[in-house]
């Protein structure tokens, strides 16, 4: 039995990249958004409420990137009876809503990005911008 596992981590710089280029793709959608990327272990390494954004979407948005951390699988797609008990089990940590996103490079999570502020297909779209700059696995 192993002892140990290697790990991979994103870096501030992808961090902040990945920020850049979803809030490029929120602006040029005319939607503005709170994004959120953590790492794999679900704590924060960029965030951003970019103006016009609802205030408490980040609240949301980082949900979605530690939930996505937490069960490394997309946002939106639990049984709505499971997913209310998590987020009750979780007093709101654990979510799914539509906009979380894993971050993976080769199949490996790194972390997750959550989005909110707009529709889940909105918040989709601007988590894939983010990870399509920084070359991460397409989800």
């Amino acid at each position: 039995m192993a002892m140990f596992r290697e790990t991979i981590s994103l870096t501030h710089a992808g961090a902040l990249k990945a920020v850049a280029a979803g809030s490029a793709r929120a602006t040029a959608i005319g939607v503005p958004q709170c994004l959120v990327i953590v790492d794999a272990s679900g704590e924060t390494l960029a965030s951003l409420r970019m103006d016009g954004a609802r205030f408490l979407s980040l609240r949301t948005a980082q949900a979605k990137a530690r939930t996505v951390a937490s069960v490394n699988a997309a946002t939106g797609g639990m049984a709505p009876d499971a997913a209310l008990c998590a987020g009750i089990a979780s007093q709101g940590s654990v979510t799914n809503l539509p906009g979380g996103l894993p971050i993976r490079f080769d199949g490996r999570l790194a972390g997750g990005i959550g989005v909110g502020s707009g529709t889940g297909e909105h918040d989709f779209d601007v988590a894939r911008a983010a990870l399509a700059a920084i070359g991460a696995d397409v989800v």
